[in-house]
């Protein structure tokens, strides 16, 4: 299980397993101060929208329109940095990921 860095709303910092195989959302939506993910992983809303640390967005896949027109209507959007976490899979390349949870909306 890699180990990655999340940032929540208040500013915790806080180091968790996410479970390879699955989506990072479903690390995010067990835990106290994560996600919500109201759609489940269907890529319908924004309720588990995050900030992924600029060094690790290179190696992530890219984001595909769904997502993007998602999360350009949001306020808290950010060009470089915004992900959906149901579209980001976990692997064993993103041990030490940076994640901090976008604020609701």
């Amino acid at each position: 299980m890699p180990e990655i860095t999340v940032t929540d709303r208040d500013g915790g910092v806080h180091r968790v397993n996410a479970r390879e195989g699955a989506s990072l959302m479903e690390t995010l939506r067990e835990l106290d101060y994560g996600v919500a993910a109201i759609c489940g992983g269907m890529c319908s809303c924004a309720t588990c929208h995050v900030y992924i640390a600029e060094p690790w967005l290179d190696g992530l896949p890219p984001m595909q329109g769904d997502e993007r027109e998602i999360l350009q209507e949001l306020e808290s959007f950010r060009p470089r940095g915004s992900r959906l976490s149901c579209q980001v899979p976990v692997v064993a390349g993103l041990a030490g990921l940076e994640v901090e949870i976008a604020p609701e909306e």
